[in-house]
């Protein structure tokens, strides 16, 4: 059933297929273009669906308001996002959902949607529903309309992946300010109208989100670029909304950018490979690995990589020499630092991927986290011993709470760190035939 926190059952249509029906569901931006095409996806089930406004500096200070200094600073951004939506003129309490993921594990994420719940009845805003998928069986449990959303927001996610990715492998090189921030927001635009508009039949709506796909690989092939060897390669990990949300990191990865590095950022749908990853080992440990909830998991996952395989096809050559790991590597990769068995969380996927992109001959790993985040700082305590395995691979923690910090002396030593390493690293990178070279 599907899960609204506010103690009363939700408005249904007339058939009691659409609990959502008559509401309109605002989506936090974990990171802008996964927002926008998440939103597309609920539109194109009959919801009504936007992106939470832009953050600013009145979503910081609510942020601050209504938390009390405990909560991690992403729990502040959306919680400020949250109130300051309900401050505006189109804000209607009685239509209004608020999306808010939650999650067993470590992290405090898990608490985000019952402490939002709290606030919003504090504030005379018990009307406002939220709605909060759990992780435990990979972001189901919506209903009727589970199976529709599920396999339209996985694919809307993948889609947003992978115009983050063609846009972080253009932008450093493009030689005509901004045109590659042009074609990424003319994808964006394109994808969010034809998710929105086409059919629900899974074949046909993949074989029209394919073709847009195939006319944002042609804008960013028109993107005047070269590239330029000499560049950096930074990989980037850490929490999934503080090294996505460019308002958290203070737009960390552009800065980067400026500095003369090329950025590869881990994406959203690896988190979701994980959390598949995850089920199959619980159903290991409860002695169903030949169950039918097992056979059913392995259909979906196998559902799962077919869908990214026909979006990812026509960035195939684009995508040379920036093959994301499969998860079984991945967690393969962090078993001596941080055991899979024994750790949960992003502090497994940082170790992991460290070493996976090390192998793929990045020149550095960032870690963008918040202050106080607990997978923050136990990744940063397996560093140094990844670092010194790693041949001295610079590796560097930025921590963010809305303060203000000085970046630019920071980046200014990482990047000449990252240099030095380039220039005696043993694993050379591959390139791909685009952009030029």
């Amino acid at each position: 059933m599907l899960r609204l926190r506010n103690g009363t059952r939700p408005a249904e249509d007339a058939g009691g297929r659409n609990p959502l029906a008559g509401k309109k569901v605002l989506i936090p931006p974990m990171a802008a273009g996964s927002a926008e095409l998440f939103a597309a996806g609920f539109r194109a089930l009959g919801v009504d669906a936007a992106p939470t406004p832009p953050s600013d500096a009145r979503t910081r200070e609510l942020g601050e308001q209504y938390t009390c200094g405990d909560e991690c600073y992403p729990a502040k951004v959306t919680i400020g996002d949250f109130m300051k939506y309900l401050e505006s003129a189109e804000a209607d309490p009685e239509r209004t959902v608020f999306f808010m993921p939650t999650s067993d594990g470590p992290c405090r994420f898990g608490q985000y949607s019952p402490y939002l719940r709290q606030i919003l009845d504090e504030n005379g805003f018990r009307a406002v529903q939220i709605l909060s998928p759990t992780s435990g069986n990979g972001y189901e449990g919506l209903g009727e309309l589970a199976r529709p959303f599920f396999r339209t927001q996985w694919r809307a996610l993948v889609a947003a992946d992978i115009l983050q990715k063609i846009q972080l492998i253009y932008r450093p090189y493009e030689l005509e300010g901004g045109a590659t921030d042009r074609a990424y927001e003319a994808s964006l635009q394109d994808l969010s109208e034809t998710i929105a508009s086409s059919p629900l039949d899974p074949p046909k709506q993949l074989e029209a989100m394919r073709a847009a796909m195939e006319r944002a690989r042609d804008r960013f092939r028109a993107v005047p670029a070269h590239r330029d060897r000499s560049k950096p390669l930074i990989g980037v990990v850490g929490e999934i909304f503080c090294r996505l949300n460019t308002f958290s990191n203070d737009d960390l990865i552009r800065r980067l950018e400026e500095y003369g590095a090329e950025c590869w950022v881990s994406n959203i749908t690896e988190w979701v490979w994980y959390t598949n990853s995850e089920q199959f080992r619980k159903l290991r440990l409860m002695g169903k690995q030949y169950s039918m909830d097992a056979f059913k998991a392995w259909i979906k996952n196998r559902i799962q990589h077919r869908d990214e395989e026909t979006l990812m096809e026509p960035f195939r050559e684009h995508f040379i020499g920036y093959e994301e790991p499969p998860m079984k590597e991945v967690l393969k990769a962090a078993e001596p630092y941080l055991p899979p068995e024994g750790v949960l969380g992003e502090m497994v996927l940082n170790a992991g991927k460290t070493v996976c992109l090390a192998a793929m001959g990045v020149d550095g790993i960032v870690d963008i986290s918040p202050f106080t985040c607990m997978n923050g700082i136990v990744s940063e305590a397996v560093y140094p011993r990844l670092s010194r395995d790693l041949d001295g691979l610079p590796i560097r923690t930025f921590y963010f709470d809305g303060t203000e910090s000085d970046l630019d002396r920071d980046l200014g030593v990482y990047i000449e760190l990252a240099r030095a390493y380039q220039a005696r690293k043993k694993t050379r990178r591959r390139y791909p035939p685009y952009p030029p070279g």
